[in-house]
């Protein structure tokens, strides 16, 4: 396993990054420590979840995720990068959300809890909240750095200059950066190559992208149709939101295109679709899941196949289009 730094900080991480969103939705915990048992037999040591997951199980299952996590780890955590994130609801209170400083104390210490630690590695802000004044949430998330419950902070879904700003307010008031920025990135979602990803590498901040096989559009398994039942395109309440994003029919259409590149190439469109992400010069590590070990092989295949650059201009040029998708999407 190749591995890079964390942007500009002295932390060194696995090329790719394990997302564990399905882990006690889509998977149960057997299955999810076999994914993660897969993994680090691939040499991947950073792992990424957040407070809300499973994401779509509802109420009853917020946090799932983190304890299914946390008791994987048990005995080896200092052998692995860990990340998780707050901001989504996880309780009934109307406080129990958002960038408050009360939310986000009350949130890194209730994920600690579940994932047996004393700190992570890397918190970050799940997305972003306009009812709280953005120095209150870097303020708060600069405690979390002293108090030594993390090691560094970053923001996930936040357009690029609401992290341009959060970048300067840091800087200007001596507050621990952000380190990483978590934007949804693929051949069929390019929009943050035209201002997110060149900030994050003027600025020397980490790229951990999620969504690089696109919910399993870009493994080339999907048909036209009612989508398949047990996928990501089903499950709980957020199935809906995967097919608003993929579900039509000129995202089929660009998939067959791109078999085709693929096939050309010599290798799985997956494999092909992971190795054009990690070819952008911004990106640090790749989110990739998996609802079976054995499917983390054509992620694991794509560090050991970096992308010849001319076959990179053609899929440049043939997704050209999806770079002016709606970000909202």
């Amino acid at each position: 396993m190749q591995r890079t730094q964390l942007g500009r900080t002295g932390l060194s991480v696995s090329r790719l990054c394990l997302g564990t969103m399905t882990f006690g939705l889509q998977c149960e915990e057997p299955q999810s420590h076999a994914i993660l048992d897969k993994a680090a037999e691939g040499g991947i040591d950073f792992l990424d979840t957040a407070d809300v997951y499973p994401l779509g199980g509802g109420g009853n299952t917020v946090g799932r995720t983190e304890e299914i996590v946390g008791n994987w780890l048990v005995g080896k955590r200092h052998d692995y990068i860990l990340a998780t994130k707050c901001v989504g609801r996880t309780g009934r209170r109307r406080w129990d959300q958002g960038m408050s400083r009360k939310h986000i104390l009350d949130a890194i210490d209730a994920s600690l809890k579940r994932l047996q630690t004393d700190y992570v590695d890397l918190y970050q802000l799940h997305s972003y909240d306009p009812t709280t004044p953005l120095d209150e949430a870097l303020e708060a998330l600069d405690t979390v750095v002293k108090s030594g419950k993390a090691r560094y902070v970053g923001v996930s879904n936040w357009p690029a200059y609401k992290v341009a700003r959060g970048v300067g307010r840091a800087e200007l008031k001596g507050l621990a950066g952000i380190t990483s920025v978590q934007p949804r990135y693929n051949l069929l979602f390019r929009t943050f190559e035209r201002d997110l990803l060149p900030l994050a590498h003027e600025e020397g901040i980490g790229v951990i992208p999620y969504n690089p096989l696109a919910g399993g559009m870009l493994t080339g398994k999907h048909q036209k149709g009612a989508p398949p039942q047990g996928t990501r395109f089903t499950l709980g309440d957020a199935g809906a939101r995967y097919q608003e994003r993929y579900w039509h029919d000129r995202e089929f259409e660009a998939v067959e295109a791109l078999k085709g590149v693929a096939a050309e190439a010599g290798m799985s469109l997956a494999t092909m679709a992971v190795s054009w992400v990690l070819a952008h010069k911004a990106i640090t590590a790749p989110i990739i899941g998996a609802s079976k070990p054995e499917q983390l092989a054509d992620s694991l295949a794509a560090v050991e196949s970096p992308m010849a650059a001319d076959l990179k201009a053609k899929l440049d040029d043939l997704t050209h289009e999806w770079r002016s998708v709606d970000a909202e999407r």
